[in-house]
């Protein structure tokens, strides 16, 4: 028995000391940040108590591939403590409420939340990705919210070319053990469809996905369908010393699309964002200008949906606290106007316009000066007034080695007077500005 013994605990000792031997290639990647932010208005109105706001926070993001063998892997992604130092911990929700970029809840993510889990297949005939994946990225930065979702892909590439087609299951209604409560129908789930095709060329490229988008969640309660196609083109090139990057997202289809259509109105939907953004380099300085539009809705059309679908995307920050997602909305929390009206988050209604200019003195140094006004494209019903406001902002990254960065950016908001809403006698509204810093590690 001892002899038994003896030899089963030299083999664990075995497989513990040689896990190489049976083990995969793993492969590790990610990013970790910690921040500073004080932001002088929390709101830009002056109707409520509008307090300062400072405080540091962090996150971990660690992506890990497990390399089973050539052409096949498995490729994960998780969050952890995503949290302000010392500040009040989020409560879990039933159901919980998922982050905007996350598999999991603010909850989880204050601790540890599984992002990524698929399997990368290269194979003969193409690669196949197959788990929960980043959805929500076409061509430039601009519209892009990455969010994991449940997706199957499929890519084939022939140089020049590339074709990408994808299955997106967006969110499932469908009866299961983790249903909150028993279904009482079929069908409710939201989906999308998507195939794309790319053309590079030694600087740069061009392509066009087409997305059909099924959203049957308002079905069983509001009887409605929600069919459109979304078209996007897209090119980044690079002319001499000039860098371009553009986009157009044209929507088309149902908004609402009735079950019984003689008790309701159907509602198309025809929305369109996109952009140009160019930078010129003429070492050590560089200049640069962005143009950017998202329909806005019609007050006056009570049967076409032209603005809402669409957006800048929560990716696509460009200013410190005007149309920012990722610093400000989501660990400041939305800075608004009266009436519902919102400066922070990603770009809604409106039409966008920056200047900028920057010098690199060294490799490891950028410091940069722009400028972005921005007016709606559609004025809310009862809004007098168009104008978002004028941002200046400063930002200088020192590159301290090859993998540790630190940031630090002052932001000024001249508020417009959108952000009166309906502009009763007497309504006013504040100027903001923004001093953060940011120390980023990347492996």
């Amino acid at each position: 028995m001892k002899r038994f013994g003896f030899i089963l605990l030299s083999l664990g000792l075995m497989m513990v000391f040689s896990t190489s031997a049976f083990a995969v290639d793993v492969k590790l990647s990610g990013e970790y940040y910690v921040a500073g932010m004080y932001l002088n208005k929390t709101r830009v109105d002056d109707a409520t108590t509008s307090p300062s706001t400072a405080f540091f926070y962090q996150r971990l993001r660690v992506g890990t591939d497990f390399i089973v063998s050539p052409g096949l892997k498995l490729i994960t992604r998780f969050d952890a403590l995503e949290r302000i130092w010392g500040g009040t911990r989020n409560s879990e929700k039933s159901p919980p409420s998922l982050a905007e970029d996350s598999s999991g809840s603010r909850f989880e993510n204050e601790n540890i939340a599984v992002d990524w889990a698929y399997i990368n297949y290269v194979s003969p005939i193409g690669t196949f990705d197959v788990g929960m994946m980043n959805d929500g990225s076409t061509g430039t930065i601009f519209g892009n919210s990455y969010k994991p979702l449940g997706r199957i892909k499929y890519s084939y590439k022939k140089e020049p070319f590339t074709f990408n087609f994808a299955y997106t299951k967006v969110k499932d209604q469908s009866q299961s053990s983790s249903t909150a409560a028993p279904a009482s129908f079929t069908d409710g789930d939201n989906d999308k469809y998507s195939v794309e095709g790319v053309y590079k060329w030694k600087d740069g490229k061009a392509g066009l996905q087409v997305s059909y988008y099924r959203y049957a969640e308002k079905r069983p309660t509001d009887n409605y369908n929600r069919y459109y196609w979304l078209f996007t083109p897209y090119v980044i090139a690079k002319i001499g010393p000039v860098d371009l990057q553009a986009e157009l997202n044209y929507a088309s289809g149902q908004y609402k699309k009735y079950d019984q259509p003689d008790a309701h109105t159907d509602v198309k939907l025809e929305n369109i964002s996109g952009w140009i953004d160019a930078i010129a380099t003429f070492a050590p300085v560089y200049v640069g200008a962005t143009v950017a539009y998202v329909s806005g809705d019609d007050p006056d059309t009570k049967d076409k949906q032209e603005g809402g679908t669409l957006k800048g995307g929560n990716d696509w920050n460009p200013c410190l606290i005007m149309f920012n997602y990722y610093d400000v909305a989501n660990w400041a929390g939305a800075i608004s106007g009266h009436d519902g009206s919102q400066v922070s988050g990603p770009m809604t209604n409106a039409w966008f316009f920056q200047g900028r200019i920057g010098v690199k003195p060294k490799p490891e140094m950028d410091a940069m000066l722009s400028v972005s006004h921005a007016v709606a494209d559609e004025k809310p019903q009862g809004f007098p007034n168009s104008t978002y406001g004028t941002e200046v902002d400063l930002t200088g990254t020192y590159k301290i080695t090859n993998n540790l960065s630190y940031m630090l950016g002052i932001g000024y908001l001249f508020t417009g007077d959108y952000f009166k809403g309906k502009d009763l006698p007497g309504t006013k509204v504040n100027d903001d500005y923004i001093v953060m810093n940011k120390l980023v590690l990347t492996f």
